[in-house]
Order: structure tokens, then C-alpha cells, then sequence
């Protein structure tokens, strides 16, 4: 399932506070999804890392009242409101830890403690064929839970990045090579490799303009030394294109880049500038492009401004690529 799928079932398991497990490789965004989640249904996040819990860490601290032993819940477990109670990195955590989600998961209790009536419980954890820090979920823990598997999709993750503002360089890139969003061999032991996860590093890490001499390096240990040196090569180019506002100013003259990076990076450019101004110039320059080209520059030109719809030019241009639209 991607991303939207995810969320979309999440809204739908939270709403009936049915526990829930997401499973997916490192750096995929189970967390950030989880989040998301949270935030667009007004409710609070509590964020458990169940790896570094004892498992008598959730039944708390016994005290003495009139005699009788009573136990104190630990203060990060929630006592009122409506929420999601996330117990990330569940699977990581030690088997006398994960016995001791059992009633919690299920019966919404541990010992004296009662899950409010408002939250909810949602784990996630890698798999196992990923060779991250796992232990074999017991089968009275698992069957506690709706297992969803978290995959991931270059056009949803794309989607993302533009709604977060990510650097045009990083999203241009990952059109051109999108195998390399997500490219993690559990046979390698990397410490650095693409994801979802590293890109946003990356993204953040170029938008604050680090320096030439340490860039490079930088992004090695975000995202790899292999994809780094290909996507610095890729940045190079991005940054020497021919001026998007330039093309806009004369989208029937202007040139046509031969190169398929060049070009990936110059409709990403195009796309942004998208407005109520620009729009019918940018579809006028899409209808000099290849069909393939053309269609990536209309589509996320459509994204970024639904007017580009409205334009005469966009007529005439989808009237001219009906074979490739179909």
C-alpha cells in the first residue's frame, strides 16, 4: 500500500479504535504517516518507543495506600482525551516487552491502567527481510493487530515533496531516476542509502546552502556515496539550465534541451512557475516538447494551477496528443 493508502486505512481503523501495525522497510515515513494521521483528525499523538521500554516499564511503580499495594501508571501512558497511541519499533523491542503489550494492544489495559475510552493503538516496525534490529513477533501479540504493509510510490511521495516545499533539484532528480527514491539492499551494509527519509535530508540539507566544499560530502552521508556523486552531477547540470522564465517569456522560440536530465529538470522548473500569467506560454513551449516530456510539464503544470486548463493553448495541445492521453 502507499502512502495515501495507508492514511486512508489508518482514518478508517482509527475511527473504529482497532489496533493496527504498519510494516515497511527503513525510511519508507511509517512515523511521519502516523503523524499525519493524528493531525488531520484533531487528535492527540503519543509517540512510544517500545525498544527502550523494561517490561515492567507499563504497569508502572507499586505504592502503598492503607495498606493495600497499588500501582502508578508511568506518566507517558495518556489519561484522558482522544488520541494514537504509537508504539513504534514494536518488533524491536525484546519478547518480555512485547508480552507486555498484550493486554494493552487488546484489552486496552495493563494491570490498573485503562486506555481511555478516545485513544487508539497503532505500532509499526521493519520487517524482518530487512535486517534491521527485529524480534519475531509472538503469534498472540500478532493476531492482535490489522497488519497493513507500507510500499513505496514515486508519484505519491512526489505529490508530498511539492506540498512540503522540498527543493526543485531534489524532485527534478527523482523523475529522471526514480528507482533511486527508495533504493535499500538489506545484503549491504550501508549506513547510508536512499529513501524517502534521506531525500527530505537532502533536500533540507541544499536549501540551506551549505558549502561547495562539504556539499558533496554532506549528501554521501545522507544519501550514499554512489547516488551522491550521480545526483551531484545531475545538480550541476540543474543549476547551469536555461533560464525558465526566459522560456516562458518565448516558449516558441525558445530551445530544447537534447539531453532526457536536462530536460526532466527544465519541466520541473516550468511546472513551479505555473500561474494565471504564465500558464498559457508554458503549454505553448509543452507542445514543442516529446509527447512523453510534454505530458510530465502539462500535468504537474495542472498541479501546481488548475488554469492552465482553462487556456486556449491547452486545447489545442491535447487535442494534438489525444493518442498519447488515451
Amino acid at each position: 500500500m502507499n502512502a495515501k493508502q495507508i492514511k486512508s486505512s489508518l482514518r478508517t481503523l482509527v475511527s473504529l479504535q482497532q489496533p493496527v501495525f504498519i510494516w515497511g522497510a527503513p525510511g519508507v515515513g511509517k512515523s511521519q504517516v502516523v503523524a499525519q494521521v493524528a493531525d488531520e483528525m484533531g487528535l492527540q499523538l503519543t509517540d512510544i518507543r517500545a525498544v527502550l521500554l523494561d517490561p515492567v516499564d507499563l504497569r508502572g511503580l507499586p505504592s502503598v495506600k492503607e495498606d493495600v499495594a497499588h500501582w502508578c501508571p508511568p506518566s507517558f501512558l495518556p489519561s484522558d482525551g482522544e488520541g494514537v497511541l504509537f508504539l513504534d519499533e514494536l518488533n524491536a523491542a525484546p519478547p518480555l516487552v512485547q508480552a507486555a503489550c498484550y493486554q494493552l494492544v487488546l484489552d486496552r489495559r495493563v494491570g490498573e491502567y485503562v486506555l481511555p475510552d478516545g485513544w487508539t493503538v497503532v505500532a509499526a516496525g521493519n520487517r524482518e527481510t530487512d535486517r534491521a534490529v527485529t524480534h519475531r513477533m509472538p503469534s498472540a501479540l500478532a493476531n492482535r493487530f490489522v497488519h497493513l504493509d507500507f510500499s513505496v510510490e514515486v508519484d505519491t511521495w512526489l505529490e508530498w515533496a511539492e506540498d512540503a516545499g522540498l527543493c526543485e533539484e531534489v524532485l527534478a532528480f527523482i523523475r529522471f531516476r526514480p528507482k533511486l527514491l527508495h533504493d535499500f539492499d538489506p545484503k549491504k551494509n550501508e549506513k547510508a542509502f536512499p529513501s524517502p527519509r534521506s531525500w527530505e535530508f537532502a533536500a533540507r540539507i541544499l536549501a540551506s546552502t551549505p558549502d561547495p566544499e562539504v556539499e558533496l560530502s554532506l549528501l554521501k552521508g545522507t544519501v550514499g556515496p554512489g547516488v551522491a556523486a550521480e545526483f551531484a552531477g545531475f545538480s550541476r547540470m540543474f543549476r547551469q539550465l536555461p533560464d525558465p522564465d526566459a522560456v516562458i517569456n518565448q516558449p516558441s522560440t525558445a530551445s530544447i534541451p537534447e539531453e532526457p536530465a536536462t530536460l526532466y529538470a527544465l519541466c520541473e522548473a516550468l511546472a513551479k512557475r505555473a500561474g494565471e500569467e504564465t500558464a498559457e506560454n508554458i503549454v505553448t513551449y509543452a507542445s514543442r516538447l516529446p509527447s512523453e516530456f510534454g505530458v510530465l510539464l502539462v500535468r504537474d503544470a495542472v498541479k501546481n494551477h488548475r488554469g492552465v486548463v482553462e487556456t486556449p493553448a491547452f486545447s489545442h495541445w491535447t487535442a494534438a496528443n489525444a493518442d498519447v492521453l488515451l
